[in-house]
């Protein structure tokens, strides 16, 4: 088995804007510090962001997990140090990963709502250099670029993903609904430089759960409705994009539901058919074709765990489906994902060959992205790798026990607030 994951997340370290921010702005980049409770914190501007717990609770005892604050002390070295990141992919068999911002927001949105933009734009920028330049450079082959983009700016962001896609960038990450940060929604021609540009660069849109939780407005809502319905916002999400038109009026724009499941996709793509069939005097034209087939044509469908849903993989589209682990946040699968892979496959009827279309090759033909450029199949596979790092520990330790091993020995030492 081979295994492109096409969401993960990381922390950021520390020293990550260090060799990116010209020296004039090396004093209001953003930083990492402590707070007095022991909690680390980034500051940028006037912005405080704590490191949310649920974010990096690899191996962990479940207990702990919650939204509470978080520090690299507590974490898994994996989380924000990319050899040690490594070392668990080796253990989870993944050969490849994308990997989501934290402190950035998943689209950036730490950037996008701060007050001075051309500040702003410095340190996207710098964020982008060290996605692509350390993160992901340091080990080629083992991750897929992606990218923030200033979207306060439809010019700098046409200037921009031209620039993180000459350096490699493979995909950019943006807000399902961009309304709710007062942008104007998918349907709008605003967008339109955008689109071409992607469709001229052939880059890949994520859009991941969680950007347009604030459109699920009800009162006393908990945690748990908002996890589970988070991955319902990509419905939404779908629907300016399908009537819009920016389907069909751009061939070329491929768009990934990242962490979105795949459990919605057969009821929505019945109700749009039947809804463009019956529904005619909405005057929406698709010309030969029903909505189902340019959603297939547009979309990669990821997905964690939907043993259910998996099983109408034909219904859904074998050549849509993506598989990813979503390290170290709560619902990762590490250290076991090839195995929590084969067994939903298996209970879905799945043949040899959909389950290397899941595992690796949809994911990896979408991204434009060649899995063995630098890593020769036979050494890529769940086995070779995981004979790579076979010490890994993947054994349960408390919060307070990852903290006396970090600072027995600290790898960063950071300002106290």
């Amino acid at each position: 088995m081979i295994i492109v994951s096409i969401d993960d997340h990381l922390i950021e370290p520390p020293n990550m804007f260090d060799a990116h921010v010209p020296e004039r702005y090396r004093s209001v980049a953003p930083r990492l510090v402590r707070n007095g409770d022991g909690k680390d914190e980034w500051i940028f501007e006037d912005q405080v962001m704590g490191m949310v717990g649920l974010n990096a609770v690899v191996t962990w005892p479940k207990e702990q997990w919650g939204m509470n604050p978080s520090a690299l002390a507590e974490m898994r070295p994996g989380a924000y140090d990319i050899h040690e990141r490594v070392r668990d992919m080796n253990r989870n068999g993944v050969l490849a990963s994308m990997c989501f911002p934290s402190m950035a927001g998943f689209s950036g949105r730490t950037f996008q709502e701060a007050n001075d933009k051309d500040l702003s734009l410095v340190m996207l920028k710098a964020y982008n250099d060290w996605h692509i330049d350390e993160w992901c450079a340091a080990y080629p082959g083992r991750f897929i670029p992606l990218s923030l983009l200033p979207l306060w700016d439809m010019d700098a962001v046409v200037e921009e993903l031209k620039r993180v896609a000459a350096k490699g960038a493979r995909a950019v990450t943006m807000p399902e609904l961009p309304h709710l940060q007062g942008y104007p929604t998918y349907q709008s021609d605003w967008w339109d430089p955008f689109f071409t540009a992607m469709c001229d660069l052939d880059v890949v849109m994520c859009l991941h759960i969680g950007q347009g939780l604030n459109a699920i407005n009800m009162p006393d809502i908990n945690f748990d409705e908002f996890m589970v319905l988070s991955t319902q916002v990509s419905v939404l999400a779908v629907q300016d994009l399908l009537w819009g038109p920016a389907f069909r009026k751009y061939p070329g724009l491929k768009v990934a539901f990242s962490e979105g499941g795949i459990g919605w996709i057969p009821f929505m793509l019945d109700r749009v058919d039947r809804h463009y069939e019956n529904q005619t005097w909405t005057g929406q034209d698709f010309g030969s074709k029903k909505p189902s087939e340019v959603f297939r044509e547009h979309s990669l469908a990821c997905f964690i765990a939907d043993p259910t849903s998996l099983k109408l993989h034909q219904e859904i589209g074998e050549d849509i489906l993506a598989f990813e682990t979503d390290y170290p946040h709560s619902d990762s699968l590490w250290p076991d994902a090839p195995e929590a892979l084969l067994a939903q496959c298996e209970g879905a009827g799945c043949s040899d060959e959909l389950i290397d279309k899941i595992s690796w090759q949809n994911a990896s033909r979408f991204c434009g992205w060649n899995a063995f450029e630098f890593i020769p199949r036979h050494e890529a596979t769940v086995g070779a790798l995981r004979a790579q790092s076979p010490d890994v520990d993947a054994s349960t330790v408390t919060r307070e026990e990852r903290r006396a091993r970090y600072e027995a020995d600290p790898p960063y030492v950071l300002a106290t607030a």
